[in-house]
């Protein structure tokens, strides 16, 4: 009796200090987020020596002189542009690359795939002069179809990497059961593999869909053209030489990260389906 009152208080205390932590990284994430929306609410003044979360007079004008300041507008669809496009095209060759590295036979496979499991330790900073050299001479330089293609291969190592553990822990039995019905390999591809991958194809969405959406180095290497520049150039409107409108910037950084957090929402269930999917698929 003793013993199992024991071993109840002792899980009792163990769950208790489990969910405390867990709550207090979940505070220390939310805090930036809340803090940024609070102090978009806020006047130039006021944004210093109002340190309350909710303001007592809040300024919505600020999103609304924030879309039309920053040119949003503008910006914003050359962002969700870049995105979908990068998006759909890293999905296409990265699930294509990884069926092959996973099911096919050729020479040099294991090979190639290291050779991309390796391109994933080199920032993208380290090839700025590389990009930069080549698009000019592709003429590709100060062009929307340059900049995706470079992001594009930003996102194919992780991609590949991901998919790729997944179609080697797929049964063959599936494959062999399309074959028999007469698919092809783009067919088993495209009907089998692909609908199997959602889970995995969730998490490579938003990855990628977030690395895209927050671009902004690699964007002034390529562009000279401030029309064809994305969402993240319009927050520099507000930081000037010497002051910075921070609610306006605030403001700019909330609306920035709404499409983010409405994709993660979406996605949500098949992340979490992949987690519970990766003890059935092997």
């Amino acid at each position: 009796m003793r013993s199992s009152l024991y071993y109840k208080v002792k899980k009792i205390s163990e769950n208790t200090i489990i969910h405390l932590f867990m709550l207090t990284v979940s505070v220390t994430c939310l805090f930036p987020l809340l803090w940024m929306i609070s102090s978009s609410l806020k006047t130039q003044e006021t944004i210093f020596k109002d340190m309350s979360i909710i303001p007592k007079v809040p300024h919505f004008e600020n999103y609304y002189q924030a879309w039309i300041q920053g040119g949003f507008d503008r910006y914003f669809l050359n962002s969700l542009f870049y995105t979908v496009s990068v998006v759909i095209g890293i999905i296409i060759v990265s699930s294509m690359a990884a069926y092959a590295f996973s099911r096919l036979k050729f020479p040099g496979k294991n090979i190639i795939f290291f050779v991309f499991i390796a391109a994933m330790m080199i920032p993208i900073q380290g090839s700025f002069v590389a990009l930069y050299v080549l698009l000019n001479k592709l003429h590709l330089r100060n062009t929307p179809f340059g900049y995706i293609l470079c992001m594009i291969n930003v996102g194919l190592s992780t991609s590949i990497f991901l998919l790729k553990t997944f179609f080697d822990r797929m049964p063959k039995e599936l494959e062999d059961a399309a074959r028999i019905d007469g698919c092809s390999k783009f067919g088993i591809w495209w009907h089998v593999c692909l609908p199997l991958a959602k889970p995995v194809l969730a998490v490579v969405v938003v990855l990628n869909a977030l690395n895209v959406w927050n671009e902004f180095i690699l964007a002034l290497l390529i562009f000279d053209s401030r029309p064809l520049m994305p969402l993240q150039v319009a927050l520099i409107t507000f930081q000037g030489e010497f002051v910075t409108r921070y609610p306006l910037l605030m403001a700019g950084l909330t609306i920035s990260i709404i499409p983010i957090i409405l994709l993660y929402l979406l996605m949500q269930k098949y992340i979490v389906k992949g987690v519970t999917q990766g003890a059935v698929v092997g």
